[in-house]
């Protein structure tokens, strides 16, 4: 049996049905805002996979060529693997709805997305969690709290819900908000440089309306949504838990007083091995259970000894930051470099200045684009001391990836002020907490010292919580384990004016307005003491650009002289090209960028266009060769 509901948003209809498509996965809806729709479907197996330490979640979102009227590029004419878009969706669904199943659910889960319909004026990313979060809801599988996600955006000084493509390109906030009708448990966005005042109205609206959709959501469940089994884990022998608690306590609580995070690691990989053998004949076939009360241990440990004893892993307190070290001009051939360690996480960024011709082309539902900055975030495993097999760029680097892109964008100079296509790389080269935010110092710092003209550099941060009932501590630049064992992680981005990215994710059910609004604030102060701490490496942009840049030399032609510049075939600018090794552009309205390292070769290019569109001016003696004569001249 079809079932719908409806909810009026503004001048628009949020519609969510359910029993027409997909009918045979544990839960299936098709999401309509606009004429952009969304068909959502969630699935789980039968049986836990109890090898696993983690829950098997995969959220997979993708767009449907079909949706916006077009075929695929390409040789096979088909979609293929996930577009850079396709990923960050699929990561924006799955981080709010993951805490929200219960602990000790081993059950293979899969959400799949797909975009049916896109009006290229709603975009369908958000409502992906809302259409995520029903089919959940309305299934047998045990996610027992609905969510909701919004995007809000500030245009003009006044909060938009939803906005559409055309309102967001004079938007000065654009943020996505993900919540249960309590709390928030997921905000991302970008913006330039708000206050923090400006973002706690902007999360406070976001929530009103996140209330009315999982009210929506409850109204579908109340219709039509399949009983839900209570889960309980599975209980651990208590014998065991004993046993492996009486072993290890006094360890762990060494091991959680040790500030070098490998020799804190060695450790407790030394106490696992230890107690497996130890146990192995008394109880045999439990490796998983005694791991997994040996991380019980060692976070609640953890834990304690924020909240009791007011004391971090590393003897910080809850607002130190680590030391820092700042160098620019790293490598002696990138166009821009900067070397930013942030205590055991270090990141080598380096900018490459190009032309117009290096601009990325993407070509997805809303159009052909192209992309004049970019920034790309490596992560290797000797960042961590690991040995990994390297299967190209992984979801979490393409996540960390745009983060940091968020951060920087919003300082990057106009194209008619920077006629540059500006590529960032950041390779993490140590990590114990925090790449991304060290990957936008590293990029700010990069940035200036490529004599990118900016106003004002870019720091950020990482925030993360502690909270056990009405007792919580909030941490300033955590460490790796402080997010590994914490509630929260919040990385804020910004100038000494203000935000320019965010991105919090959370592992509770949700917090409060409060204690964002306390992270914002103490993030703040952190933020402007290592942009403090930048600047004393670089505190402006560089006057003059590296000498293995290109330089770029601007002309205006009339459009009709185009073709003279081109010649038949584009035999004449070609010639020009292999003369003087530059790089020419010419624009439809008769903008020509003409680009060389060697500043003479791009003058002498610049000369040669000119005369190939100079008017001859009458009076005035030209000299040149006569080729042949004709009846009307020479």
């Amino acid at each position: 049996m079809i079932e719908q509901v409806e909810l009026s948003i503004e001048d628009k209809k949020l519609t969510i049905q359910t029993g027409h498509l997909a009918k045979q996965a544990a839960g299936a809806v098709t999401l309509r805002l606009g004429d952009t729709v969304v068909l959502a479907t969630a699935c789980a197996s039968d049986i836990p996979d109890e090898e696993r330490d983690f829950f098997p979640l995969t959220v997979d979102y993708r767009e449907r060529a079909y949706a916006a009227g077009k075929i695929p590029g390409g040789f096979f004419k088909r979609e293929g693997r996930p577009s850079e878009r396709e990923v960050l969706c699929s990561r924006l669904v799955d981080r709010p709805i993951r805490p929200l199943f219960p602990e000790g659910y081993l059950n293979e889960v899969q959400v799949l997305l797909e975009v049916l319909s896109s009006d290229q004026e709603n975009d369908s990313d958000v409502l992906g969690i809302i259409a995520a979060s029903a089919a959940l809801s309305i299934s047998d599988i045990p996610f027992y709290t609905p969510i909701a996600g919004v995007r809000v955006a500030l245009v003009d000084g006044k909060y938009l819900v939803f906005p559409t493509f055309t309102e967001l390109e004079t938007n000065s906030m654009n943020i996505v908000v993900a919540g249960t009708k309590e709390n928030i448990n997921m905000v991302e966005g970008g913006c330039r440089e708000i206050s923090e005042s400006e973002m706690i109205k902007a999360l406070t609206f976001a929530h009103d309306w996140i209330k009315k959709i999982v009210a929506l959501i409850d109204d579908l469940k109340s219709k039509c949504g399949k009983p839900k089994p209570e889960f309980s884990p599975p209980e651990i022998d208590k014998e065991l838990e004993k046993t492996v608690t009486e072993m290890a306590i006094r360890t762990i609580k060494e091991a959680n007083h040790t500030v070098d995070k490998n020799e804190r690691q060695q450790k407790l990989d030394k106490l696992t091995e230890d107690i497996l053998i130890q146990l192995e004949d008394k109880f045999p076939e439990k490796e998983n259970t005694i791991k997994a009360i040996l991380h019980h241990l060692e976070k609640n440990d953890m834990r304690e000894m924020i909240l009791k004893e007011h004391r971090r892993v590393d003897k910080r307190g809850y607002e130190d930051i680590r030391p820092i070290e700042c160098q620019v001009g790293f490598l002696p051939r990138a166009h821009g470099s900067a070397l930013f360690t942030r205590g055991q996480t270090q990141a080598l960024v380096a900018t490459t200045l190009g032309t117009k011709m290096d601009e990325q082309k993407i070509d997805d539902l809303l159009g052909e684009s192209f992309k004049s900055y970019m920034l790309h975030y490596n992560f290797p495993p000797f960042a961590t001391g690991e040995t990994k097999p390297i299967r190209g760029i992984s979801r979490r680097e393409v996540g960390h990836g745009a983060l940091a892109e968020r951060a920087i964008e919003p300082i990057i100079p106009s194209e008619a002020n920077f006629p540059y296509t500006i590529r960032i790389v950041s390779d993490i080269l140590e990590s114990n907490g925090s790449s991304s935010m060290a990957t936008v110092c590293g990029g700010s710092l990069s940035r200036m010292h490529a004599g990118v003209p900016i106003k004002n550099p870019v720091a950020g941060i990482a925030m993360g919580l502690i909270k056990d009932g009405d007792k919580h501590a909030i941490l300033t630049d955590i460490l790796g384990i402080e997010d590994h064992l914490g509630d929260m992680d919040f990385k804020v981005a910004g100038t000494k004016e203000g935000i320019t990215a965010f991105q919090m994710d959370v592992k509770i059910s949700g917090i409060d307005i409060e204690i964002i609004k306390t992270a914002l604030e103490q993030a703040r102060k952190a933020r402007l003491a290592v942009l403090d701490k930048m600047n004393q490496a670089i505190d402006k942009p560089r006057p003059e650009l590296s000498p293995y840049a290109p330089r770029i030399i601007f002309m205006k032609i009339k459009v009709e002289k185009i073709g003279d510049v081109i010649g038949p075939g584009g035999k004449t600018i070609r010639s020009i090209i292999d003369q003087t090794g530059v790089k020419i552009d010419i624009e439809d309205d008769g903008t020509v960028l003409i680009a060389s390292v060697d500043q003479k070769a791009g003058e002498a290019a610049r000369k040669m266009v000119e005369k190939l569109v100079e008017e001859a001016e009458i009076g005035k003696v030209y000299t040149g060769v006569v080729r042949r004569t004709t009846p009307f001249g020479a």
